[in-house]
């Protein structure tokens, strides 16, 4: 089945194939194992088919897209995301709109694309802990990770806003139901950085990629951390001594953005739209467990049960946990970051 779709795809691409010969996109993403499975499952198989010629970057995030935009220098085509931070950005100016006449998304699931950002991957942000510190029986909630005498040791912390702030009004002990309430005012979004700055002398390495906080866990300089479920199971593959929980993770989604100004907009649209085929969407979790954001790749027979009741957007595992608010990201996150900066360097 996947070899005769795979032989289809290639058929129906050869004159697109040849349209896009001398076409180029340049793509930032986040490095590390991440980009590495997006290169391996998206980037370099649809380059291979459409003809387009595919140049990678890694990049700091949405900051990096307003510098190049507000000074009106754009080298970027195509940018991968955080939903929220893309939310932000859309909100600020800084992206372009998605053109869904040449982006399909008919089998994709509802709310994983928006205007001006279309889901690559399904992920959770969860706590993890170091399993020779304290076996298979590590925290079980916010409140676990905040806990200091119950599970003495090192933490390590996002040094970003986004996902830093919900966990901490868990541990704070606000229901994961009405977290985004409490966060929609500044007196919120400050209960929750004061929960942090309770565990800060604890905190000894406030990390800034999904690198870092594997390498974190692979070295055991921590003893529990944040971060993103499937940059874990691939340290556990190298083999870090590291579990992880989905109880009360923040089930999130990336996805890809066009910056304002892109010097090949149009040659994105494309490109984008070859990505999110459920073809090229059903290999990304064999290279890190990120479920697919096209349905349709669940049914392509490449994704086993097995697999799939590992991915975070499995059900089981997505009603242990909070989807994460666009809308407080696009309205709240400018305010919070600056609020989250000064509490980093206090």
């Amino acid at each position: 089945m996947k070899t005769r779709t795979i032989l289809t795809i290639t058929a129906a691409v050869m004159a697109t194939g040849a349209f896009a010969q001398g076409k180029s996109v340049t793509i930032a993403s986040w490095g590390g194992s991440y980009q590495e499975a997006q290169s391996k499952a998206l980037f370099e198989p649809a380059a291979a088919n459409t003809g387009i010629e595919v140049k990678q970057e890694t990049y700091g995030g949405m900051s990096d897209v307003r510098l190049q935009v507000s000074s009106g220098q754009v080298t970027l085509d195509i940018v991968a995301s955080g939903s929220g931070s893309a939310a932000r950005a859309a909100a600020e100016g800084l992206l372009e709109k998605l053109d869904y006449n040449v982006i399909d998304v008919s089998t994709f699931y509802p709310g994983l694309y928006t205007d001006y950002c279309i889901g690559g991957d399904v992920f959770s942000t969860v706590y993890a802990w170091n399993t020779n510190t304290y076996g298979e029986n590590g925290p079980q909630s916010w409140a676990d990770f905040w806990d200091v005498e119950k599970f003495p040791g090192t933490r390590a912390y996002r040094g970003k806003v986004a996902g830093a702030l919900e966990g901490a009004l868990m541990a704070d002990g606000v229901a994961p139901g009405d977290v985004y309430s409490v966060l929609d005012s500044e007196e919120g979004i400050e209960r929750a950085i004061d929960k942090i700055r309770e565990l800060k002398p604890h905190i000894s390495v406030f990390w800034t990629s999904g690198a870092q906080h594997a390498q974190l866990m692979k070295d055991g300089e921590v003893d529990m951390t944040t971060g993103w479920n499937g940059r874990f199971d691939n340290a556990a593959k190298d083999g870090a001594k590291v579990a992880y929980s989905f109880n009360q993770a923040l089930l999130d989604y990336d996805c890809f953005a066009v910056p304002k100004g892109a010097p090949n907009r149009d040659t994105a649209m494309m490109f984008l739209n070859e990505i999110s085929k459920p073809e090229y969407q059903d290999d990304l979790p064999k290279y890190i467990t990120y479920g697919p954001t096209n349905k349709a790749a669940y049914e392509t027979g490449e994704i086993t049960a097995d697999v799939a009741a590992g991915l975070p957007s499995s059900p089981d595992n997505a009603a242990m946990q909070l989807p994460v608010s666009l809308d407080w990201y696009a309205k709240w996150e400018t305010i919070a970051a600056e609020m989250y900066q000064e509490m980093l360097t206090e």
